[in-house]
């Protein structure tokens, strides 16, 4: 056998054509990563302080505030420690948990979206039995069947990526740890697992928005057969935020696939929206038209400063 040294540590060389923009990156990072926390921080303190909005379809909502808040905290506050001129070095460990958690969210995400889905089609096509399908023993199952999926969908991808030996380069030509920059340094041959990391992150993407798709024909043509203009404009109201949400995350995953030989450049941009920029608006789009999150806050804020005053 021939004796290799470990790598115990990797170096990540940050997003790719990016040299002499380190401050504006940093400040525009910075701010985005602030708002995507303070927004969805706010989201899950309205549907936890409410009691009107302890209902199915928020209960989801909650489960994506967190989401939002773990999933951009997975790259983002290594990426502007080392754009603040802090070390880009990361250890085997970190880089470990890195990927761990970014495919393990990352495919969280694909659950809940779905589920989220089969939610809205459950309250349009199914309105009168909707507390009933949609209990909480249902909803409880569904969200832990989320998290659950995905850990299991990154734990194979982890044990695939990190079970290869690393004897030197040690420096990831990525801003984070992802599956296919770290294989470019494995010593043995990586093919199975970028085989199998390319097929399990695509097929589930694939049947993710499949039936998703399935869920909103369905919900298409129950609503085209509401007679009543105002029905039709109520029942539209209460899928377009989540459709808009879809659209920015699956949007990027779409155009990396669509791409045969992404530039680095590319695909460092698609990460970054999906990763930073998709959690931020999240809660946006969930409380810009929604009157019950729009009250539940100002009640959180007007009994907070009622608590002060005292």
């Amino acid at each position: 056998m021939t004796n290799h040294t470990l790598v115990t540590e990797f170096t990540l060389l940050g997003i790719p054509e990016t040299e002499g923009l380190e401050k504006v990156l940093l400040f525009l990072f910075s701010t985005l990563y602030g708002c995507a926390l303070l927004g969805n921080m706010l989201i899950l303190t309205a549907v936890i302080a409410s009691p009107r909005l302890h209902t199915p379809m928020y209960f989801f909502l909650g489960n994506l505030s967190i989401f939002d808040v773990s999933f951009c905290s997975t790259t983002v506050p290594k990426m502007l420690s080392y754009l603040s001129g802090q070390s880009q070095e990361i250890s085997f460990q970190g880089c470990t948990a890195q990927l761990f958690f970014y495919h393990c969210l990352g495919c969280t995400e694909c659950f809940l979206y779905t589920v989220m889905a089969y939610d809205r089609f459950v309250a349009i096509c199914f309105p009168l039995r909707y507390m009933v399908i949609m209990n909480h023993r249902v909803c409880s199952v569904l969200a832990t069947g989320t998290w659950m999926g995905g850990c299991v969908h990154a734990t194979i991808l982890t044990t695939l990526t990190f079970q290869l030996p690393y004897c030197g380069p040690s420096q990831v030509g990525y801003y984070f740890c992802d599956m296919p920059a770290v294989l470019l340094l494995a010593c043995d041959d990586s093919s199975l697992a970028q085989t199998v990391g390319f097929t399990n992150v695509g097929l589930l993407s694939l049947v993710c928005f499949f039936l998703i798709l399935v869920s909103y024909t369905r919900i298409g043509i129950s609503i085209s057969k509401i007679r009543s203009i105002e029905g039709r404009q109520r029942a539209f109201s209460t899928c377009s935020a989540h459709l808009t949400a879809i659209a920015c995350a699956f949007g990027p995953v779409i155009i990396i696939y669509l791409q045969p030989n992404p530039s680095p450049l590319l695909g460092a941009i698609i990460q970054i929206l999906n990763n930073l920029v998709t959690p931020m608006l999240n809660p946006m789009i969930y409380s810009l038209r929604n009157k019950d999150v729009k009250s539940a806050l100002r009640h959180v804020f007007l009994k907070r400063s009622l608590v002060l005053e005292k």
